[in-house]
């Protein structure tokens, strides 16, 4: 028993490392697409070396922070959507506790339960933790899955910084003549890599993964790049 017990406390852990590891592949991911583009329009555009490290410098950092800043907004709207629906679950329990209790039976009956389980369950669940029985199962609140705004943000500023530093790495080591096929070919190879991570940690077809995210950031540094010439041909 405790064998079984140790096993599937250790998946949880891993299922929740799982989610954090997307996001940041995620992040990864914008950070190069989003570089790549900018150092390849503002290289086609024929500006100067100093110029296009400095454009990369700059687009990395605001990237990571334009990143940081939606993340925790996005997830700080969510963590107050969770209070207060929490709250309004504990206004509920407070003034129906019983109408509550049948609203979990029923959620459990639902999952496949016969009624007379479904009620002990709930009883048993509510007697323990009556709040969080409910935020669980009727409005999948969970410990896991509970919103943290700073962590997120933290998440998503490093994650964009590292994956810009890949294509900034390249202009700053490679000669201006090979600077535009070497962030071409140092960005595709970089995203098939993390596409292919991200479609297995998520279960999903590696292929697929690599095509999708591949193909997507090509039209990318394509309409970039063609927005780059012509502002290069204008000049």
């Amino acid at each position: 028993m405790s064998h079984v017990l140790s096993r599937h406390h250790s998946e949880r852990h891993r299922i929740d490392a799982i989610g954090w590891l997307r996001a940041a592949v995620l992040g990864a991911n914008d950070g190069i697409v989003s570089t790549a583009s900018l150092l390849l329009g503002v290289a086609v555009a024929h500006a100067a070396h100093e110029s296009i490290v400095l454009t990369g410098i700059a687009g990395m950092v605001a990237g990571a922070m334009s990143m940081a800043t939606g993340e925790y907004i996005s997830v700080h709207s969510q963590a107050d959507s969770e209070k207060a629906a929490l709250e309004q679950e504990r206004t509920e329990l407070a003034t129906d506790f019983h109408g509550e209790h049948r609203e979990l039976t029923a959620i459990y009956m639902r999952r496949g339960l016969d009624h007379q389980m479904a009620s002990l369950v709930s009883e048993k669940l509510m007697a323990h933790d009556a709040l969080g029985a409910h935020a669980r199962d009727e409005l999948g609140i969970s410990e896991m899955t509970m919103a943290n705004p700073l962590q997120a943000a933290l998440v998503s500023a490093l994650s964009f910084a590292a994956g810009a530093s890949l294509p900034l790495a390249v202009v700053l080591l490679v000669p201006t003549g090979m600077l535009i096929p070497s962030i071409v070919i140092s960005a595709l190879c970089s995203l098939a890599f993390l596409g292919g991570v991200a479609a297995k940690t998520g279960g999903a077809r590696v292929f697929n993964g690599v095509v999708r995210v591949t193909a997507w950031s090509s039209l990318a540094m394509a309409v970039t790049a063609g927005i780059g010439s012509l502002f290069g041909a204008a000049i």
